[in-house]
């Protein structure tokens, strides 16, 4: 049942408020805070964490059938959020004992955590891909925010060239499923594709290529071999927490 019940996205929407106001509360106040700012961020981790395994939330299609909650989805996200919790952790300690400590770093960590719960909720190619940048948009940031490091501002630039690549071929590949299908609805591809492999006719060649365009965009984003050669020099030169924060 496809449902507006704004309940059903209520971790995702408590997260982009609380990096809302933490952000705006971190620019007035200065580096100073960050120490504070990094605690008030596992807070909010621990709520959104919460609100998802007492929340009892509802379960079905929201959105327009963009957006699906169910028990995998829930799971998936307590994962993302436990893995970003301790990576908050593991960073503030970090950049205190580096002397590079900075409110945006815990924001920008939770910013890409809302991105990955909402990729994680995605039933369509285009709210994949909406979740998929606002994850990839704050990663860049967090991998050069050395900014007096080379190798930190080499491993940002990088990332940022061959995720906007990657993205390019993700948007792509779309254009071409919905136009040699009419939607972008996974659930609508699913059954597509399902009855074009069980029937005697062949997938048209357009449709391939926009699958394999997909999966070459994904495949870059997750360091997949043979997709994975941004990745050494990447993670050598972001700091080491944040390198975690990337492989987890």
């Amino acid at each position: 049942m496809i449902t507006t019940d704004l309940s059903m996205a209520l971790p995702e929407i408590f997260l982009a408020c609380s990096a809302t106001v933490l952000l705006l509360y971190g620019a007035y106040a200065g580096n100073k805070t960050a120490g504070f700012v990094s605690a008030l961020s596992v807070a909010v981790i621990a709520v959104a964490f919460g609100l998802i395994f007492f929340g009892g939330q509802k379960q079905g299609l929201a959105f327009g059938g963009l957006f699906v909650v169910d028990a995998y989805a829930n799971y998936m996200k307590l994962v993302a959020l436990t893995a970003s919790g301790f990576g908050i952790l593991m960073t503030q300690r970090f950049v205190e004992r580096e002397g590079m400590a900075r409110f945006e770093i815990p924001v920008l960590m939770v910013l890409a955590t809302l991105g990955m719960m909402m990729m994680i909720s995605s039933n369509d190619l285009m709210s994949l891909y909406v979740g998929l940048e606002l994850q990839s948009l704050a990663l860049y940031v967090i991998a050069a925010i050395r900014r007096e490091n080379l190798r930190s501002s080499e491993a940002g630039l990088k990332y940022f060239v061959l995720g906007a690549l990657s993205s390019g071929m993700l948007l792509y590949g779309c254009s071409m499923i919905y136009g040699f299908t009419g939607t972008t609805d996974f659930d609508t591809l699913g059954t597509v594709i399902s009855g074009l492999a069980a029937g005697d006719q062949s997938p048209q060649v357009g449709l391939v290529v926009g699958l394999v365009f997909v999966c070459a965009a994904i495949a870059f984003k997750i360091s997949a071999v043979p997709f994975h050669m941004w990745t050494p020099d990447v993670y050598e030169g972001a700091p080491t927490p944040v390198t975690a924060f990337f492989a987890s």
